[in-house]
């Protein structure tokens, strides 16, 4: 399927987060038509600290954890006075300035969201929005994001302490007071690194247990001196190699996790989504985090772990992930059922080539500028510079992509949209230049 070069579909982005708005600035530097549509007062999406939409996870003390080397703009460069991993803050300000800078933010409608997205005849759909008002589109970007649909464990028992998700932790004193208490973090990603660290300081919380299911890898921020992800392995290099040499330099540098005192992994470095964090092998070094294991049930004031010892606790942060999930559809196709969602490319379901997901993967290093990249297939298309390979090419294609992105990894539902950056991106650059072929045949 192509659309018609001499055509100019008009397409409606959701969401004006990194994904939406540099989707808007491809659009708009063809003279495309679209309407972007945000929920909030501003754009930053999950990097806008305290968003009034209620979906950002944005706690105060958050830094990135992509160096500022591998986050950047293509046509916009980050501050030179930026450190390498830079204060949410400062990234949600570069969002801001690119926005104001190429002139996006009058054609984004603020504080405006996208209801439902209805099917019409032809592959157009038909936008409901929040005033009540609907409007005709030939195209639909989703760019609503995928860490604000917080999953919750579920455990039997009851607890009588504090609970809160990730998603919603702010920083140590509001609105729950941390000082003093004996805390529990569930989980080990990123979010369970950065806010196990901040609690287990010692003028904090009196003790700091941190509850893992299976051992995962801790990777340093930094490796011989430079932000780990400036390292990049020569294109030429087989993905096996690849990760076989990182995985003996990461081995080398940190050693094993059980010398931590951390549970041992069942998995390979890279065979999983690393846990990024500076400060948090130290913590558990220092004494100042006790490593527990799953949780077997909650007993009121008690949490009893699998290994049958038993806690007082008075407060529980679950860093337990996210749904994949779009409120705005109700066709069930279009429902991701446990964060499984096989998409070509990674951007769209074989028969619907006028709806785009952007964003939606978990690329390493970053998913900053990841739709960036993604937007160059979609307005290709959209100007009938690319055609689409039949559904049937589509499902196979994807089934050979999931296995080079996700053979790898153990299954969980954090690593069913797991790609690596570099890896993809050139491999998008190649199909849209087998989509101008595929034109070219049709015509």
């Amino acid at each position: 399927m192509a659309f018609d070069a001499a055509a100019k579909p008009k397409t409606c982005i959701i969401g004006a987060g990194c994904s939406g708005f540099t989707m808007a600035k491809r659009l708009q530097d063809l003279g495309l038509p679209y309407d972007c549509f945000e929920k909030s007062d501003n754009v930053g999406g999950n990097w806008y600290y305290n968003n009034p939409n209620g979906v950002s996870s944005c706690y105060q003390s958050l830094h990135i954890d992509t160096s500022k080397w591998r986050l950047a703009f293509e046509d916009y460069r980050v501050p030179a006075d930026w450190p390498d991993f830079p204060h949410h803050a400062q990234l949600c300000q570069y969002f801001n300035d690119y926005v104001d800078h190429f002139g996006l933010r009058e054609t984004i409608t603020f504080n405006t969201a996208v209801e439902d997205v209805a099917d019409l005849p032809g592959g157009r759909y038909l936008v409901t929005l929040s005033t009540g008002e609907t409007r005709e589109y030939d195209a639909v970007c989703v760019a609503n994001g995928h860490h604000w649909d917080a999953r919750m464990a579920i455990y039997p028992g009851t607890f009588n302490g504090y609970q809160v998700h990730s998603h919603h932790y702010r920083d140590p004193f509001t609105p729950y007071d941390f000082r003093g208490k004996r805390v529990m973090i569930v989980g080990a990603g990123n979010s369970a690194m950065d806010i196990s660290s901040e609690l287990s300081q010692r003028p904090l919380a009196e003790k700091l247990f941190i509850s893992m299911r299976r051992g995962v890898w801790v990777l340093p921020k930094y490796m011989a001196g430079k932000p780990a992800d400036k390292a990049v392995l020569p294109p030429w290099m087989p993905p096996k190699i690849g990760r076989a040499l990182a995985k003996a330099s990461i081995k080398k540098t940190i050693g094993n996790m059980e010398d931590y005192g951390l549970p041992k992994p069942d998995h390979e470095p890279l065979d999983g989504h690393p846990s990024v964090s500076g400060e948090f092998l130290t913590r558990v070094g220092c004494g100042d985090i006790t490593p527990k294991p799953g949780i077997e049930r909650l007993d009121e004031d008690f949490v009893i772990f699998t290994d049958g010892t038993r806690e007082k606790v008075d407060a529980i942060v679950w860093a337990t992930g996210y749904n994949t999930s779009f409120p705005f559809f109700k066709q069930d196709e279009l429902t991701p059922k446990d964060n499984v969602f096989p998409l070509y490319k990674r951007m769209v379901q074989p028969g619907r080539e006028t709806l785009f997901f952007l964003g939606l993967a978990q690329p390493l290093p970053t998913l900053v500028n990841f739709a960036e990249q993604q937007s160059k297939l979609v307005v290709a298309a959209l100007t009938g510079r690319y055609a689409f390979p039949p559904a049937d090419e589509m499902r196979r294609v994807t089934d050979e992509d999931e296995e080079t992105y996700l053979g790898h990894f153990y299954d969980s539902p954090r690593h069913r949209m797991q790609v690596d950056f570099f890896a993809y991106c050139k491999d998008l650059m190649k199909e849209v230049e087998r989509g101008a072929k595929r034109v070219k045949v049709s015509v």
